[in-house]
């Protein structure tokens, strides 16, 4: 089971408040402006700064 596309709408980064995409390999909600990646676990996202990576 994926995250919900409703959920996805609404979600944004707790750091920079900027929407959140889904990344390619589905493990994942990247933001566009920090490039923090915030893990998705059991399918529920993880949108806690300190959990996040950073990536390019």
């Amino acid at each position: 089971m994926a995250v919900d596309p409703e959920l996805l709408d609404i979600l944004v980064c707790p750091l920079c408040k900027v929407s959140v995409k889904l990344t390619p390999d589905g493990e994942g909600l990247k933001c566009a402006q920090c490039h923090r990646v915030y893990p998705i676990r059991d399918d529920i996202p993880v949108m806690l700064i300190d959990e996040a990576r950073i990536e390019e």
